[in-house]
């Protein structure tokens, strides 16, 4: 699957916590657009670079993303 650009939800649901950055905020890398500003630089966190759009978490709407990913990043943090 491919990213919908200007969803943003990966960038605002989870935590990075390579960036102190808490679940459900927007990324400072986030730009008004929903696009990130560091995607394909050096500077862009491992966590960001290695996760992969797919139907089951991205569906077929922002919404479901931010959704989707909301639920995950609680199981983590429950499991922790």
């Amino acid at each position: 699957m491919e990213c919908r650009l200007g969803c943003g939800a990966c960038c605002i649901a989870p935590s990075i916590s390579s960036l102190n950055k808490p679940a459900g905020e927007r990324c400072r890398h986030l730009d008004d657009n929903n696009l990130c500003q560091v995607f394909g630089k050096p500077e862009r966190p491992q966590v960001c670079s290695d996760f992969k759009a797919c139907d089951w978490v991205c569906g077929n709407s922002n919404e479901f993303a931010m959704r989707t990913l909301t639920e995950l990043e609680q199981i983590t943090l429950k499991q922790v």
